[in-house]
């Protein structure tokens, strides 16, 4: 009888331990599906903190254009164009004129500053010049009959200046602008200026006329002057010799 009883109770008691020690090994997927979860729930947090974050590509709003800016004012609109010069009315004589112009050559204006300058410098022929190199050219408008005053003067003296006087609307530099020079001294007003490269005076602004051109005849072109007349001026005493003369102080008015 007590084997019996040890024999049966020893049945739970194996149960018992082969139940206890089974229990670890069915709480191990437990753990495992515990850290899979908190590895996946760590992944979706760092998903979103990522997804809240702002994007280092995303471009600060512009601000707007200071013509938008509240108070700011439009630009006004362009002035209108101006209207067309009307054509030029030649009545009957528009053949002649364009036959004239196809003569000679010659465009619109080119006609047009022809027929001016016969008409406002009617008694004149255009003169041309320039310094010894040819870098200063110049035409003038002037009589063929030319009066020359010779000048004592400290400076004209000693570059020998004869001259004769032309208003400056009379007077055209033709090139050598950039090749020009000017000497002043003592009150400053007369331009003596001169060629930097040969040094030639070919005209200059005298101080008798500060508004018209002092032209050096030897320095015209051949073939336009008719004939000379020299005039002394005594520029030694230029205040006297100013007061005295009569005509000298107009000769560049128009």
């Amino acid at each position: 009888m007590r084997r019996a009883r040890s024999g049966a109770a020893g049945k739970p008691l194996g149960q018992t331990r082969s139940g206890g020690a089974g229990a670890p090994a069915a709480a191990a997927p437990a753990a495992g599906d515990r850290r899979a979860r908190s590895s996946a729930g760590t992944a979706g947090s760092r998903s979103r903190a990522a997804s809240r974050r702002p994007s280092a590509k995303r471009r600060a709003p512009r601000s707007p254009p200071r013509a938008r800016e509240a108070g700011a004012k439009e630009p006004p609109p362009p002035p209108p164009a101006p209207a067309a010069a009307p054509a030029l009315d030649l009545g009957e004589q528009r053949e002649r004129w364009e036959t004239f112009q196809k003569r000679q050559r010659l465009s619109f204006e080119g006609a047009a500053k022809l027929l001016l300058d016969t008409f406002e410098y009617q008694g004149l022929v255009k003169h041309t010049g320039g310094c010894h190199c040819g870098a200063v050219r110049f035409e003038v408008w002037a009589s063929a009959d030319l009066h020359i005053f010779d000048c004592n003067c400290s400076i004209c003296k000693k570059k020998q200046n004869r001259h004769f006087i032309v208003p400056a609307s009379r007077f055209k530099l033709l090139k050598g602008a950039e090749s020009i020079t000017t000497y002043t001294f003592n009150t400053h007003k007369a331009q003596h200026t001169f060629c930097k490269r040969c040094g030639v005076q070919s005209f200059y602004t005298p101080r008798s006329n500060p508004g018209g051109f002092g032209i050096a005849p030897h320095c015209l072109d051949e073939g336009t002057v008719r004939s000379v007349v020299t005039e002394e001026f005594n520029g030694s005493d230029w205040e006297k010799a100013m007061k005295e003369h009569k005509t000298i102080k107009n000769m560049s008015k128009e």
